[in-house]
């Protein structure tokens, strides 16, 4: 079973996640604040850190990009909670490194759901794997990086890298948004949701393209999906 950090500052919700997640054998942590957090943080580096939104003094999107800067917590995976359910607030999580983002209030069979598949992702990653090139793009799976002529040792979330690898080992091929879903981020068919990709792409094409208004390495095909040309 998994080290799972949660980071809130309602005890109810703490609580209950606790329990829900200790029934099923994780050890689970605890922490009130970000503060509190970066303590849990020093002492083990968990498996997956669930982080809520709202809390005083730091946010957790704050918390999260801070995070993201950090060469040892750069592939860590991160479930965001958030009240905030609009597209825009998603989206925004997301741009701040999470990998998934829940609204509240949840239900726990959701929450396990996600956790399943954050936690099922991370050993596929740990996994040896040959670095790959395709075009401009090389990746290193050593490193989670990648680098084009322009742009050199380009750090991705495990979520990027994970996304990219798989559009890089079948180029040529337009991939759609559910079959990235169920592929990528391995949700039950049917779950999931579209701007978890959209999201996640566009992250990617701010981190490898030079020119914000023309996309060169991964292309949108209109009603379709996404592509990596060669």
């Amino acid at each position: 079973m998994a080290h799972i950090l949660i980071v809130d500052d309602d005890a109810e919700v703490l609580g209950t996640v606790w329990r829900a997640l200790s029934r099923e054998g994780h050890e689970v942590t605890l922490a009130e604040s970000s503060a509190q957090a970066r303590a849990r943080l020093q002492q083990s580096r968990p498996d997956l850190l669930i982080l809520d939104v709202m809390m005083p003094h730091q946010d957790g999107l704050a918390f999260c990009a801070e995070l993201r800067k950090m060469e040892q917590y750069a592939t860590l995976p991160i479930l965001i909670l958030s009240a905030r359910w609009r597209t825009d607030d998603v989206i925004t999580g997301l741009d701040m490194g999470g990998d998934d983002y829940l609204t509240k209030p949840f239900e726990l069979k959701e929450l396990s759901a996600r956790v399943r598949a954050l936690l099922r992702r991370a050993p596929v990653i740990s996994e040896p794997q040959d670095a790959i090139s395709v075009g401009e793009l090389f990746l290193d799976p050593k490193t989670f990086q990648v680098s084009t002529p322009q742009k050199q040792n380009i750090q991705l979330t495990s979520t990027e890298y994970r996304l990219l690898h798989w559009l890089m080992s079948r180029p040529n091929h337009a991939h759609s948004v559910r079959e990235l879903l169920d592929a990528v981020w391995q949700y039950p068919v049917g779950t999931g949701d579209p701007d978890l990709v959209r999201a996640h792409i566009r992250n990617l094409r701010a981190k490898l393209e030079t020119d914000d208004a023309r996309s060169t390495h991964i292309h949108t095909i209109h009603g379709v999906g996404y592509m990596i040309k060669v």
